[in-house]
């Protein structure tokens, strides 16, 4: 039988759902399980993947490539377009029961979420455990199977002393499995690691990295010091304690991972939307119309949150991919009324080549709970708040501005969230 104290050291465990997409997919049409799936749209459409499958993996498909491109490397593959809303109430589910395991929950993505169960070894043992680490392991395996039982989900989930070092384990316990890391083992475990399996190393630092001669995360723990801060400057020292398996066990601030995710009251960041056409376009009129909706859209959140703006920003790409933005500071507002003029007026500034749109946007930030003193004239708020009453009883596409109803009756689906739904 193992001492009853507690270990003084962190557990912290990073749950990610397997092909999340791919899996919500597979709930939906089960003759799927175990063809090669691609999620983001049909072949040579417009667009990017989403998601894919293990199956498409090793042919080069990855989240973020062209369908065309997709199309090419996996001609086999069944193509599905994304479902609007359906993913979000799975990864809320899954949200939930992990709160059932754990006192401190935190969303990194929609399909992506770390807990805290320092300290819960006792709370969990059970006579059948030889030690702390085993009443741990066996209890994350027992979130595991609960969340395929109730939800369909595969999950996988890594378990170590500090974030970072439970993010790499989660990935390496893939699929479906779960990884335990104990301290003093982490250098070991990421010593013959590619460097790009540490999260901070992008492409760029990989190919510095191997101009250097370094391949693996040893070699990388090992670089003398001058060499990391010429490859990462200010991050040098950050970078080369993770590749020792050393970190903060601090799971930082919940982020927005579910589309348009707006907390009441929530003035942190920005909340903007995109579009990206189908098709190029360069009619003035259909621009006006995407714009009317993003403006919609936006303020329609605002107002979720019970905040309002002082900053309004319009993004523009050209079919070349070449983009700008623009901004403008106006008085406090969550109203579309407000808004679109606006934005309007900062696309007619910054439109300054004839090549077709690729996409818009527009963002409010400065957000804020201001005190704006209305007109006893203005009926702006409360054409608002009937608005929304209505848009709560009906839908969101109960009622539009004139200017934006054309688009809003041709368009497939609503302009997507800058807080994308993040791929795995």
């Amino acid at each position: 039988m193992f001492s009853p104290v507690t270990a003084p050291f962190a557990r912290i465990c990073c749950l990610d759902l397997d092909t999340f997409f791919v899996s919500v997919e597979r709930l939906f049409d089960p003759s799927l399980v175990g063809k090669p799936v691609i999620v983001g749209g049909r072949p040579r459409q417009r667009g990017v993947v989403t998601a894919c499958s293990y199956e498409v993996r090793q042919l080069g498909v990855r989240s973020g490539i062209s369908l065309t491109e997709a199309a090419r490397l996996a001609p086999h593959a069944v193509f599905l377009p994304t479902r609007e809303g359906v993913y979000s109430d799975y990864a809320r589910r899954v949200v939930a029961i992990a709160k059932r395991y754990s006192p401190v929950v935190q969303v990194a993505s929609i399909d992506e979420l770390y807990m805290d169960l320092s300290g819960c070894e006792r709370l969990y043992r059970a006579p059948c455990d030889e030690s702390d680490d085993r009443t741990i392991q066996r209890k994350v395996r027992e979130l595991t199977e609960t969340i395929k039982r109730e939800e369909g989900l595969p999950a996988s989930v890594g378990i170590a002393s500090s974030r970072r070092m439970a993010k790499v384990a989660s990935g390496l316990a893939k699929p479906a499995g779960v990884l335990f890391v104990p301290v003093g083992e982490e250098a070991r475990v990421l010593a013959p690691l590619p460097v790009r399996k540490l999260p901070g190393i992008g492409p760029v630092a990989e190919r510095k990295l191997a101009e250097a001669g370094v391949l693996t995360l040893g070699q990388l723990a090992e670089l003398p010091r001058t060499e990391v801060r010429r490859i990462f400057g200010a991050w040098a020292d950050q970078i080369q304690l993770g590749a020792r398996g050393r970190g903060s066990a601090d799971l930082g601030r919940e982020r927005p991972a579910f589309r348009e995710h707006d907390t009441e009251g929530d003035v942190i960041g920005s909340i903007s939307n995109e579009q990206t056409f189908r098709e190029d376009v360069s009619d003035t009129r259909s621009i006006e119309r995407v714009l009317s909706v993003l403006a919609e859209r936006v303020c329609f959140r605002a107002r979720k949150r019970g905040v309002q703006a002082r900053t309004v920003t319009l993004k523009l790409r050209y079919a070349d991919f070449d983009t700008l933005s623009r901004s403008r500071t106006l008085w406090p507002t969550d109203a579309e009324r407000h808004v679109f003029p606006v934005v309007r007026t900062l696309f007619v500034g910054a439109r300054t080549r004839r090549l077709p749109i690729r996409l818009l946007g527009i963002a409010l930030s400065n957000l804020g709970r201001y005190e704006v003193q209305l007109s006893l004239f203005d009926e702006t708020r409360r054409l608002n708040d009937s608005v929304d009453q209505i848009r709560e009883r009906f839908g969101y596409d109960a009622l539009h501005l004139a200017s934006s109803e054309t688009f809003s009756k041709a368009r497939d689906r609503p302009p997507h969230s800058a807080s994308r739904e993040p791929r795995r």
